[in-house]
């Protein structure tokens, strides 16, 4: 049965019960017209026409605004949570990009910093290694000085030592020495002292 059928029906009842109410017993109890079993077919009719045009009125009308807006409220969710998705990976490739730069820029001032500090170590080694030879040319110079100097020393001390010894044998025994004597006996004595 169609709706059409089911309202025409209806209808017709409706039309009918009154008479058939009238005919039944003629007079009405009273009380409620709810509770009154003449009026329930016309009563029954309206509840029917009515739930049959809300529910036509739902179906048509409203359900499909209600999952029209459900529809956009969950391609905008999905269309959100791509975006969302799609910034996340943005995020962490940067953050990968960021830590590999960071990375890359710690490895380049290590190896500069290397760099430096072989290139300081080697000025060093230049540097100290010219000092080292500048140092053993100017200990070399000295030495050669102090060795003539010495040797200077050393001569002018046994003349020294020789003007000594003949004053001495002069005023202890009141000859004068020759200065071969004097200085064969001094240089005698240096070598008895050295060995």
């Amino acid at each position: 049965m169609s709706v059409k059928q089911i309202i025409t029906s209806m209808s017709a009842l409706a039309l009918v019960s009154p008479s058939i109410a009238v005919a039944a017993g003629g007079e009405s109890s009273g009380g409620l017209p709810q509770l009154d079993l003449a009026t329930w077919p016309n009563q029954l009719l309206w509840l029917l026409v009515t739930f049959t045009i809300l529910y036509i009125l739902m179906s048509r009308v409203v359900t499909p605004r209600i999952n029209a807006v459900i529809e956009d409220r969950a391609e905008k969710i999905s269309g959100d949570l791509a975006k969302a998705r799609e910034a996340d990976e943005n995020a962490k490739a940067m953050q990968a990009q960021y830590e590999q730069a960071l990375a890359d820029a710690r490895a380049d001032a290590s190896d500069k910093a290397r760099e430096a500090t072989q290139a300081a170590n080697a000025k060093a080694a230049a540097s100290e290694a010219e000092l080292a030879k500048k140092l053993a040319k100017k200990i070399a110079t000295a030495e050669t000085k102090l060795a003539g100097m010495r040797d200077e020393a050393l001569a002018n001390l046994n003349d020294v030592a020789t003007e000594a010894a003949q004053d001495a044998v002069k005023q202890l025994i009141g000859m004068k020495a020759t200065k071969a004597e004097v200085s064969k006996q001094v240089k005698a004595a240096a070598k008895a002292a050295n060995a």
